[in-house]
């Protein structure tokens, strides 16, 4: 699996965040508060959504531990910021480089996909880690826990 390398221009979202960790997943309710919330947001770029996580380090990962909390948004992409629906906030992803990993597959079974990018192709590759944010794009295709949904992963990344 080898992922496309992009440049992601400046995008402004606008959505709704939460502190979680693994072991206190609280992603179902985020999503269940923001989506049915979507059309109240105004110059929406498209129909996507943007699963945000906005981790304390770039170590995240090789340092593994379940309880640490991270930063999550359920969030879709717009084109200019004004009046913002009460309860939500602006998250602005700065410019930069990102590896995108395509999935099909239930999202409940990504583990050995992220298992092959942070344990294979990391350490194989030219690129390390960025400090922005992480996100999962989900389109048209994306249909929840269905085998034949699609996203994309979108990791930042710079050279080693």
């Amino acid at each position: 699996m080898t992922p496309r390398i992009q440049t992601l221009p400046t995008t402004l979202l606008v959505g709704k965040k939460s502190i979680t960790s693994i072991v206190n997943n609280n992603t179902l309710e985020l999503w269940q508060s923001f989506s049915p919330r979507k059309k109240e947001i105004n110059h929406a770029i498209n129909n996507d959504s943007y699963a945000v996580e906005i981790y304390p380090t770039t170590t995240f990962f090789q340092n593994f531990d379940p309880t640490r909390e991270f930063e999550k948004w359920a969030a879709i992409a717009v084109s200019k910021i004004e009046e913002i629906p009460e309860g939500m906030e602006t998250l602005t992803v700065p410019e930069g480089l990102y590896a995108v990993f395509p999935y099909k597959g239930k999202p409940s079974e990504i583990k050995d996909t992220f298992q092959y990018i942070y344990g294979q192709w990391f350490p194989n590759s030219d690129y390390e880690m960025d400090e922005r944010p992480y996100f999962a794009l989900m389109g048209d295709k994306y249909k929840g826990e269905h085998p034949d949904s699609e996203e994309e992963f979108w990791i930042p990344i710079k050279k080693k």
